[in-house]
């Protein structure tokens, strides 16, 4: 690739996001704007947004790679990314915008009345906030030094020093409309060379995969993964419940104005996803043919456009696809960094704009400081680790707490500590050490088959053996969750409110 052209692509779309950051700031003056956007952002808007930060390093890079190198079994990554938003749309998105929350430590709090519950939730929004962001430094290093020859850590402190500013600066307001943008770059960045890839490859003769793939790499379970019925099954629950405790997912439904809004929103989301997934498997399929070498690399998408078209255009197209992946860094970044920064400035530092942006500033610094340091894994994998750890703490929360009034704060405490410790624990234990092999490995590598279910039961018996501890408004608290914004319950009466 000419080194110019990368180079200028990463220019390009970093002082896209500042520009369209700063016009964030100018609407951003009280601390609702910097947490929620002070609840105003329209349906479309907020579905490109949360298109935008969802769509990861991992969407847009990994899951071409994990292809490429595993197959079939692969295509359940983004199957269940997008599927998980049915679950939240039916289960989780109305009444988790009608409790009026900034934060999910916030929901936890005003759910169970209980201020450890409250603390144990914060810890574990830093927990995987850290766990998510230290991917996308990783990969915005690879990807500049890839282009540039810079130090790997060059990309990662770049990508933190843009989102901190903008975060900063704007808060919530101000990423709305980075990410929103972001997102149809994303799109843009892997559709338009994904038509000259096929051209290409038609003009070469379409060429196909060889016996050997037929047979394996293209067929579901086939790829001599060990336990690979057990791991497949365990990523479909961790993808489909982890979605729901994604912590910079779950805020962005506190900025749309009514639970209405909050459907609509994951409606419009569910289209979105569904149109960009389409795109990085057949990356990955391509990558099977031309250039099967990068297996276990995360680089296939940047390489293939020199590859089969070459020449200026092919260099156009993979600073295009470039952009798209430092988009794909800044946007994800961002709100994780909102998310995290809401909880360390309102539960550890005093609240108000000001412990917001130095929040921002130590939610950036920790996990730059490990991608630095740790060993680096497939991006793809270690998010599915970070949506392990989601699905096995805040999904048995917001599930039972949105609907089951039995819930206790002792419950939800216990089923937090075993479920997300448990998984924690499983995760920590395979970046530091792993790959394992065996059934151990396998447990460890997708944990959430038996730490989701583990968390919902403990949850549920110690909530039975606590009956005392049932917070005494929960009545009012779920009145508030399922009643629509349209009746009016301080009047009493429960009739539609005048238009």
């Amino acid at each position: 690739m000419n080194t110019a052209y990368g180079v200028t692509a990463v220019v390009l779309v970093v002082l896209a996001a500042v520009l369209i950051g700063a016009f964030g700031i100018r609407l951003s003056r009280t601390t609702s704007d910097f947490y929620v956007a002070s609840r105003t952002v329209s349906p479309l808007w907020n579905a490109s947004a949360i298109g935008g930060e969802y769509l990861s390093a991992a969407s847009f890079l990994g899951i071409a790679g994990l292809i490429l190198a595993y197959g079939a079994d692969m295509l359940w990554l983004p199957v269940g990314w997008t599927g998980g938003y049915l679950v939240l749309l039916v289960l989780v998105s109305a009444p988790l915008r009608r409790s009026g929350a900034y934060t999910l430590p916030d929901f936890a709090e005003a759910r169970l009345e209980s201020m450890a519950v409250r603390r144990l939730a914060g810890v574990l929004v830093v927990l995987i906030g850290w766990l998510y962001l230290m991917p996308q430094f990783q990969s915005a290093g690879l990807v500049l030094a890839a282009i540039t020859g810079a130090p790997e850590w060059a990309g990662g402190l770049l990508v933190a020093a843009v989102v901190a500013v903008n975060v900063m600066s704007g808060g919530m307001r101000s990423i709305t409309f980075v990410q929103a943008f972001q997102y149809w770059l994303k799109l843009t960045a892997l559709a338009v060379p994904l038509v000259f890839l096929l051209l290409a490859w038609r003009a070469g003769g379409a060429p196909g995969l060889s016996a050997g793939d037929t047979a394996s790499w293209a067929l579901p379970l086939s790829s001599g993964k060990e336990y690979g019925l057990y791991s497949t099954y365990s990523l479909i629950l961790a993808t489909f419940l982890g979605t729901m405790g994604l912590p910079h997912v779950l805020v962005r439904f506190y900025t749309n104005p009514d639970g209405r809004a909050a459907r609509r929103t994951t409606l419009v989301v569910l289209s979105l996803l569904g149109a960009f997934y389409l795109l990085p498997a057949i990356y990955g399929a391509l990558g099977r043919i031309y250039v099967p070498e990068l297996s276990g690399s995360d680089m296939v998408v940047l390489t293939l456009p020199g590859r089969l078209v070459g020449g200026v255009a092919g260099d156009l197209l993979t600073a295009l696809v470039t952009a798209g992946a430092f988009a794909a860094f800044l946007s994800t970044s961002s709100g994780l960094t909102v998310s995290v920064a809401g909880v360390i400035g309102q539960d550890i530092l005093r609240g108000g704009v000001r412990s917001f942006r130095v929040a921002a500033l130590l939610a950036v610094t920790a996990p730059l400081a490990l991608a630095t340091s740790a060993r680096s894994l497939p991006v793809a994998d270690v998010v599915g680790l970070a949506f392990a750890v989601a699905a096995s703490s805040f999904c048995p929360l917001l599930v039972l707490g949105i609907w089951w009034r039995r819930l206790t704060s002792t419950g939800a405490m216990a089923g937090l500590v075993v479920g997300g410790g448990l998984a924690c624990g499983a995760v920590l234990t395979t970046i530091a050490g792993g790959p394992y092999t065996g059934l151990a490995g396998a447990l460890l590598a997708q944990p959430a088959a038996w730490t989701v279910p583990v968390a919902f039961a403990v949850m549920v018996v110690v909530s039975l053996l606590t009956p005392g501890r049932i917070p005494a408004g929960v009545a009012r608290t779920m009145v508030r969750l399922h009643t629509p914004e349209t009746l009016d319950l301080d009047r009493g009466d429960w009739r539609p409110r005048s238009s």
